[in-house]
C-alpha cells in the first residue's frame, strides 16, 4: 500500500480544516462551498477514502502513529509474527497405519 508523505498530508488536513471553518461562517457562498468540497475531495485521494469526514479522521490518525501501527489499524486486526499455512483436509496425510 502507498501512502503520501506525511507533510503532504498535513498540509492538505491544515487545508481542509481552514475552508471547512470557512464554509461553516458562511454557507450560502458557493465559491466557498466549492473550495471546500474540493480540499475534501483531495483529502479523500489522499487517504483513499469515500468520505471527507472519514479521510480527515484517517490522516489524523496517520499524521499522530507510526507507519506499522497505521497500517495495522485499518486492516483491522492483529498481525501475527508467522503465518500458519493450512493445507484442505483432502490433502492432510492419516496418521492412521494403512491396512
Amino acid at each position: 500500500m502507498l501512502l503520501p508523505a506525511k507533510a503532504e498530508v498535513a498540509r492538505q488536513l491544515r487545508r481542509y480544516r481552514a475552508w471547512e471553518r470557512v464554509m461553516l461562517a458562511s454557507p450560502y457562498d458557493r465559491r466557498v462551498r466549492a473550495t471546500f468540497e474540493d480540499s475534501g475531495y483531495t483529502l479523500c485521494v489522499l487517504m483513499g477514502k469515500r468520505c471527507a469526514r472519514e479521510a480527515a479522521d484517517a490522516a489524523e490518525r496517520y499524521l499522530r502513529t507510526s507507519l506499522a501501527t497505521y497500517l495495522r489499524e485499518q486492516d483491522g486486526r492483529p498481525k501475527s509474527r508467522r503465518s500458519v499455512r493450512r493445507t484442505p483436509a483432502s490433502e492432510r496425510r492419516s496418521t492412521a497405519p494403512s491396512p
